[in-house]
């Protein structure tokens, strides 16, 4: 998978094997809290942010709204719709096309401060796009960043949003439970009401 410049790569290791001669198979696991699909605690960026098991969990379970976007370079205020902003968003770009080969873009598409601002005006609890990072490529300052956590908004990056179209879903995110951490790996899951009809 993709890694952030700079982060170690992820690394599964053999501990134990039954073929080996062992009673049980063991391994050991080298990731990145934000590595792969990732939340961002506040604490990430902001010294007096919370870190990820202060987190009110409600926040991980709910209804979530995906918006797709054709924006090529930043999504602005406007690139989110007319229609207000759910509590959980999740934004869907051209990322999602990106091949899964573990090559690291930096051309991605990303969150500008401006719909960053959009989302805090709005009551976002939640926002989820669907690379490494919520924040372009070496932004100054890391504003997009530093706007939706100081406002205590959850960050949830490397989505893998290719094959879910525009709309509502139920959603659940599965954080790594690490007590005291930046951010964590987690598994996200979209998905709709079974019905009888």
């Amino acid at each position: 998978m993709a890694v952030w410049p700079g982060d170690p790569p992820f690394r599964l290791e053999p501990l134990e094997r039954i073929a080996g001669g062992s009673s049980c198979n063991t391994s050991r696991l080298n990731i990145a809290t934000h590595c792969g699909t990732h939340v961002d605690a506040p604490w990430h960026f902001e010294e007096k942010g919370k870190r990820l098991d202060e987190i009110d969990a409600s926040i991980f379970f709910g209804e979530a709204q995906l918006i797709e976007t054709t924006a090529q370079d930043v999504v602005r205020a406007a690139d989110l719709g007319p229609e207000p902003l759910s509590p959980r968003v999740l934004i869907k770009t051209r990322n999602s096309a990106f091949p899964d080969d573990g090559v690291f873009r930096t051309g991605y598409v990303a969150l500008s401060a401006e719909a960053a601002h959009r989302a805090v005006d709005e009551g976002v609890r939640m926002v989820g796009i669907d690379y490494l990072s919520v924040a372009p490529y070496k932004q100054a300052d890391q504003t997009t960043h530093h706007i939706l956590l100081a406002n205590g908004i959850l960050v949830v990056e490397g989505l893998r949003l290719q094959g879910f179209a525009p709309g509502r879903y139920l959603c659940t995110m599965l954080p790594m439970a690490l007590v005291g951490a930046d951010g964590a790996p987690c598994r996200v899951f979209l998905g709709q009401e079974e019905s009888d009809a």
